[in-house]
């Protein structure tokens, strides 16, 4: 396995529990990775194709919901609310969610006259990533930091490869559709707020606000093709300010971190199988989720761990 992000441990964890003994590779702790620093609410963002996402999202949302009732660390159901200028048209994703209902005026904050309803999960990565780590320990793989500098050299005394290194992907198996998407964040204390709140479509560009255990999330950007993660203090600023467009109650929250990373973005995820090579056991390949991480990592595990059995 390539990859400790939340696409490396799903599929290291769906792999063991069909038997195979697995052994995770990563260049940098998991602490490290842009799964860590994700706001990990589910919702298709920057993915495609848009059946196959639909289809993974809601074998994912499924997952993840059976996680929050287990108690599972860092998952939780999180109620939420989409605003619109306009009406809404319908949500393609909305099948994979359950119940979407129209906001009621007292639901709105000014501005907005319409909005979506509905609880989707949310997982606190900092909180989460750990435990996936130990579970995978636990259930008998490891975990092996050190650059991977080839899939032969990743491959070397196994049966099968599994490809989640997200840009990586660039120089390990010179896929240069795979581009990054830069995200901003902001991470604000805990204002008491109980609901996640998002508009795709604010005039400033997106914003959503995604409550936590002890603090919340508000963003965001997505940067297509902007290498450079160092938080840029005017787009956090901006994006404070819209997020209290769609939630006056964070004016005046303490801002405790600006935070930036880059998603790994393609035309279309990559899961798919090549067989072996000369010098390279079989591979799995399964990165290019976009924003859709945490969206898609159970669903697209399900397969791969469906072609390692073929």
């Amino acid at each position: 396995m390539v990859g400790a992000g939340i696409a490396g441990l799903s599929c290291a964890l769906r792999l063991i529990g069909r038997g195979w003994t697995v052994r995770v590779l990563t260049d940098r702790p998991p602490a490290e990775s842009t799964s860590h620093l994700a706001a990990a609410v589910w919702f298709p963002t920057r993915a495609g194709p848009r059946d196959k996402v639909l289809d993974w999202g809601r074998r994912t949302f499924t997952e993840l919901a059976a996680q929050a009732r287990a108690g599972v660390p860092g998952v939780v159901m999180r109620e939420s609310l989409t605003l619109y200028r306009e009406p809404p048209p319908e949500q393609w994703w909305a099948d994979a969610v359950g119940e979407v209902r129209p906001a009621r005026a007292d639901e709105l904050p000014a501005g907005y006259p319409y909005g979506l309803r509905f609880a989707v999960p949310l997982v606190e990565m900092p909180v989460h990533l750990p435990w996936l780590v130990d579970e995978v320990r636990r259930r008998g793989g490891a975990l092996e930091q050190r650059r991977v500098e080839s899939l032969a050299d990743a491959g070397r005394d196994a049966d099968l490869v599994v490809n989640c290194s997200g840009l990586g992907a660039r120089t390990l198996v010179g896929d240069t559709s795979v581009v990054p998407v830069r995200g901003q964040i902001v991470r604000v204390a805990h204002p008491g707020l109980t609901l996640s709140v998002r508009d795709e479509q604010h005039p400033g560009g997106r914003a959503y606000v995604h409550p936590r255990a002890h603090d919340a999330i508000l963003g965001g950007t997505l940067d297509e093709g902007e290498w450079d993660a160092t938080p840029d203090p005017a787009t956090g600023a901006a994006i404070v300010e819209r997020c209290i467009d769609i939630v006056p109650e964070l004016r005046g929250a303490e801002v405790l971190e600006h935070v930036a990373g880059l998603r790994p973005a393609r035309p279309t995820v990559r899961l798919e199988a090549e067989p072996a090579g000369a010098d390279t056991p079989r591979v799995i390949h399964d990165y290019g989720h976009g924003g859709s991480g945490i969206t898609l990592s159970w669903g697209c595990a399900d397969d791969v761990a469906e072609l390692a059995e073929t």
